[in-house]
């Protein structure tokens, strides 16, 4: 709370409602991707109107249930702004959009969970061993389901396979498939675990109490604030506007979950998650608007999916970012 409010002296109340004025023309509505996952919180309390400003009000909120969705809305030029993970994002760059990041969500580990009929394998064995074990005792792979390739959780399960665990690629079946699919997959026992963001691995938990988290994949990139460089040059007010937003939305997040919990709710399950599923999952990340943070993941993760050959054409990750906003509004602050 203390940032903030000397965010407010810096910057003076005119000079943010300045900011926020060029939302308020008589202009074409913004574009606002987002996907129903706890890692766009900052969206859902900006949005409900927690924020003491609303860059987006009046904007157009679109729904995506996995990241090639919103990579493809991206290069199709229907989103002015995206609350997306890295993953897509880069896809999203190196196919050709013209979008950066100036303001990131959040970070945390990567949850690798497991259904009960998996996880008492993972029980005083190493996460190869317990693959190598279900699978002589199942005659089976274990089936592992996840978000599609080139989204963070995609990398971050085939990371975990191949360097983390040693245990292989080839080891399991992994099964791509989009938010929605992954929740109802693992609910029917169609498959046996997941890597997937939260809440899916919290309501599977609340719902089948044998489900246990059995690794954490650490240094994983979340999500972050994504706007076309168009906005950037065309509309700096709206940007800045958007990133003052994200601050005031992280700086709740951090010090008033249960309130920001209320517009978070509203956004994830359809508004039908209990509260405690909401604050749990919500407990798992750091909340974080410096972009900075999320650049030197996503460089990581970057290395990572262009040596499993993810990307057509080469992408400089620095130029997928552009912090001055951040940077020009944190400096105020000081």
């Amino acid at each position: 709370m203390q940032t903030l409010n000397h965010l407010k002296r810096a910057l003076g109340l005119g000079i943010l409602a300045l900011f926020c004025a060029a939302t308020a023309r008589a202009a074409p509505p913004l574009q606002i991707g987002f996907m129903p996952i706890i890692a766009d919180s900052q969206a859902f309390v900006i949005a409900d109107g927690l924020t003491a400003h609303n860059p987006l009000k009046g904007a157009r909120m679109i729904s995506f249930q996995n990241g090639p969705e919103i990579v493809q809305a991206l290069l199709s030029g229907q989103l002015d702004v995206a609350y997306v993970g890295a993953g897509p994002a880069m896809v999203a760059r190196a196919g050709g959009a013209d979008v950066r990041f100036v303001a990131g969500n959040e970070y945390g580990p990567a949850r690798v969970l497991a259904l009960g009929n998996l996880a008492p394998f993972f029980k005083d064995a190493t996460p190869a061993e317990a693959i190598a074990h279900f699978t002589q005792a199942q005659g089976r792979k274990p089936r592992i389901t996840t978000f599609p390739i080139g989204s963070g959780p995609a990398a971050a399960l085939r990371q975990w396979l191949r360097d983390q665990t040693g245990a292989g690629l080839d080891s399991v079946q992994i099964v791509y498939q989009g938010e929605n699919q992954v929740v109802q997959s693992l609910l029917t026992g169609a498959v046996d675990g997941t890597v997937s963001p939260d809440p899916a691995i919290d309501i599977v938990m609340a719902r089948q109490p044998s489900a246990k988290v059995v690794d954490l994949i650490p240094d994983q990139p979340g999500a972050g604030l994504l706007v076309r460089e168009r906005l950037i040059k065309d509309d700096p007010d709206v940007v800045r506007a958007l990133v003052v937003a994200q601050i005031e939305a992280t700086d709740l997040l951090r010090n008033q979950p249960k309130k920001a919990a209320v517009a978070v709710q509203k956004y994830l399950g359809g508004g039908r998650l209990p509260m405690d599923i909401v604050l749990q999952s919500m407990s798992h990340l750091t909340y974080d608007p410096d972009p900075r943070r999320l650049e030197r993941d996503t460089a990581k993760l970057y290395a990572f999916q262009n040596s499993m050959g993810v990307f057509k054409k080469p992408l400089t990750v620095s130029e997928l970012f552009d912090p001055g906003f951040y940077d020009e509004l944190k400096g105020a602050a000081k």
